[in-house]
């Protein structure tokens, strides 16, 4: 089973930044290189929206629309991670934020198989 833990999270203010990452490990499989990495965000009481996804390789990315210009997603397959630059943040950037893998590049929450338990991120205004 693959285990995804992510940290990173915290309190910023408006037009701050942080980076996220998240580390994937699993009893039989070291080797993520096949897989795509994306992460996800919940606000209370809405529902989980994709933020960004990255292919196995790391040659491809695609954003949500909310982030683009200010996100940057990245992974350093030798230590199974994947990290999410933030820049400018905004208040309703708010949410919990997860990572999650998947065979491809997706950016339907549904389709990916295993997530992480989320890291907070809080924007003040």
């Amino acid at each position: 089973q693959v285990q995804l833990v992510e940290s990173g999270g915290g309190l910023v203010q408006a037009g701050g930044s942080l980076r996220l990452s998240c580390v994937a490990s699993a009893p039989t499989l070291s080797d993520f290189s096949d897989d795509a990495m994306g992460w996800f965000r919940q606000a209370p009481g809405k529902d989980r929206e994709f933020v960004a996804v990255v292919s196995g390789t790391g040659g491809f990315a695609h954003y949500a629309n909310a982030v683009k210009g200010r996100f940057a997603i990245s992974r350093d397959n030798a230590k199974n991670t994947v990290y999410l630059q933030m820049n400018s943040l905004k208040p309703e950037d708010t949410a919990v934020y997860y990572c999650a893998i998947n065979n491809i590049v997706d950016p339907r929450p549904t389709n990916y198989d295993y997530w992480g338990q989320g890291t907070q991120v809080t924007v003040s205004s």
